[in-house]
């Protein structure tokens, strides 16, 4: 599965922002996607995860209430919206995807860049 995302650039603290992840090559019925974000020098770190069919989602405890992942199943789009932003969330925004039944994110979008000025 191809992913491209979309959507970053430069929001002041306290705003909003929605990345896009729009999917294609096959079904995504079979699968998890989730979003990931890289900041300077950091390692790269787990946000949220959505299963497609069903469409439970899952969030990194520090982003719970902010950050709300969804899915759009006739666009194949996932989106992140991010409220509340902060100078911390600055990072590149990575969307992903992995089959059910396999625990490693084997397709990886280019990233997007979301900074958060003070």
């Amino acid at each position: 599965v191809q992913l491209q995302a979309s959507g970053g650039g430069l929001v002041q603290a306290g705003g909003s922002l929605r990345l896009s992840c729009a999917a294609s090559g096959r079904t995504l019925s079979s699968y998890t996607m989730g979003w990931f974000r890289q900041a300077p020098g950091k390692e790269r770190e787990f946000v949220a995860s959505i299963r497609w069919t069903g469409g439970n989602t899952y969030y990194a405890n520090s982003l719970k209430g902010r950050f709300t992942i969804s899915r759009d199943n006739a666009k194949n789009t996932m989106y992140l919206q991010m409220n509340s932003l902060k100078p911390e969330d600055t990072a590149i925004y990575y969307c992903a995807a992995r089959a059910s039944g396999t625990f490693n994110y084997s397709s990886w979008g280019q990233g997007t860049q979301l900074t958060v000025s003070s």
